[in-house]
């Protein structure tokens, strides 16, 4: 092994001990299963959560007025703001994505002061993700922001992808650092995973298949919230059976997904358009896996760059998720909830189904139909929606799989369009439906299993 001081040494295991026990262990606090960085965001909320919907609300405003700004200021001198590449990055976008900015800057203003039609403003749609997601999304993009150089910047990655080579290749297709990511996804939050994944792709870690792979196949729910579920449809007493069947769903899936279109037609190609020619985690010759990934660790550690660089790095990273995230979350999660709630649209696309939830045995195969993809637009929907439903199997089988479909619009499939991650709109409905089809009938099967 290279000569390394105890100053390097430490600079690895302190941190990164510092980022696992932050991100990725659970324990219980008042009556729930948590991680430290959601009893720091929840801590906040309480703190000033009277003034939460006011600043997200100016917050979605000044990005889409800056989004237009550097828009007319570039297009009248394209070197102008060279002095600022960050701020450039962040503002300067397509005319796509400036019109959504826009978009969500006028929902944004609707819900806050509850003008226009209803349905815009309403607890069930504008309403609940300006007054109740956002607030939890300001909070954790701000701690997990700041913190996330902790899993990045020390080594731990450079660790794990060396020694996880050899599993997460073959299982999932992907290298051994995505264990992290997915972790990070498992015990933590779905968002947490998300934008640990796009800014590994954005340093070049991860190929667009790969970072594809990770933010729509690995990027769950908190434990917390699947306590939640359960508890909505009156089964809490099942919560181990329910959860070990959803990480049953999600492991085939997981094998599944990489494998088929689309995920499996993305490029493996970098950031930076170079294309993959052999694995960066590869060990050299006569050295074990933990051997060269502790020295790549203590590699990664001694090159940080101290605290000023540390404190500028997470303040960046904290305004690209405000800024680059929330009006696209404000956005589409409006409209697909306005389209769940006050349309027909997602019991129509539930017909088809029927007759296979009846040819599975699954009582009250009707009511069980209209919930199965309604899950696009909010993934507690279901839940609610199937609560009053008597059968305890339906109830089941459609809490576990409203947990296994992970995209859903007023979240996770906000925050990966929202994110660097190379995936369409038109790409999450693909594999929204794809994870339908594979994890229904695994749950399915478990249910009838269990009752």
């Amino acid at each position: 092994m290279k000569h390394y001081s105890l100053i390097h040494h430490l600079k690895f295991i302190l941190p990164s001990l510092l980022g696992i026990f932050l991100f990725m262990i659970p324990f219980s606090y008042k009556g729930q299963v948590t991680i430290p960085i959601a009893i720091l965001a929840s801590w906040l909320q309480n703190q000033i959560g009277d003034y939460l919907t006011g600043i997200m609300t100016f917050i979605i405003v000044l990005t889409a007025f800056m989004t237009l700004l550097y828009r007319w200021i570039l297009k009248r001198n394209p070197k102008a703001l060279s002095f600022s590449p960050f701020f450039t990055g962040l503002f300067h976008v397509t005319t796509f994505w400036t019109l959504v900015r826009v978009v969500g800057a006028v929902l944004a203003l609707l819900t806050y002061f509850q003008v226009g039609p209803e349905a815009i403003y309403s607890e069930n749609t504008g309403g609940m993700l300006l007054g109740d997601l956002l607030h939890i999304l300001f909070s954790v993009f701000l701690f997990a922001g700041l913190l996330l150089p902790l899993l990045l910047n020390f080594g731990l990655l450079e660790l794990f992808g060396t020694v996880l080579e050899k599993v997460m290749r073959p299982l999932f297709t992907l290298p051994g650092r995505s264990s992290i990511d997915n972790l990070a996804s498992w015990l933590g939050d779905g968002t947490i995973g998300v934008l640990l994944t796009s800014k590994q792709y954005e340093q070049g870690y991860y190929t667009k298949r790969e970072a594809a792979v990770i933010g729509t196949t690995f990027s769950v729910v908190s434990i917390t919230f699947c306590i939640v579920v359960i508890e909505q449809v009156n089964l809490e007493h099942l919560f181990i059976p329910f959860y070990l069947t959803v990480l049953a769903a999600g492991l085939v899936s997981g094998m599944i997904m990489p494998r088929i279109p689309p995920l499996s037609r993305f490029q493996n190609q970098y950031n930076n358009g170079e294309e993959q020619v052999h694995d960066k985690e590869n060990v050299e010759n006569g050295k074990s896996r933990w051997r060269s990934g502790y020295e790549k660790a203590l590699d990664k550690a001694s090159k940080s760059k101290g605290l000023p660089h540390y404190v500028k790095e997470g303040s960046q990273n904290v305004l690209d998720m405000w800024m680059g995230v929330a009006p696209i979350v404000m956005t589409f999660g409006t409209l697909a909830l306005v389209l769940a709630t006050y349309t027909p649209v997602f019991s129509w696309l539930g017909y088809p189904f029927i007759p296979i939830l009846e040819l599975m045995q699954l009582p009250e195969a009707e009511a069980a139909s209209e919930t199965l993809l309604i899950g696009f637009a909010d993934m507690f929907l279901p839940a609610i929606l199937i609560e009053s439903v008597s059968s305890e199997l339906t109830r089941f089988v459609i809490a576990c799989l409203s947990v296994s479909q992970l995209i859903y619009m007023s979240e996770v499939g906000g925050l990966i369009l929202g994110s660097k991650i190379p995936v369409r709109f038109t790409h999450l409905i693909v594999i929204f439906l794809l994870r339908t089809v594979i994890s229904l009938p695994i749950i399915v099967a478990i249910g009838h299993l269990i009752f």
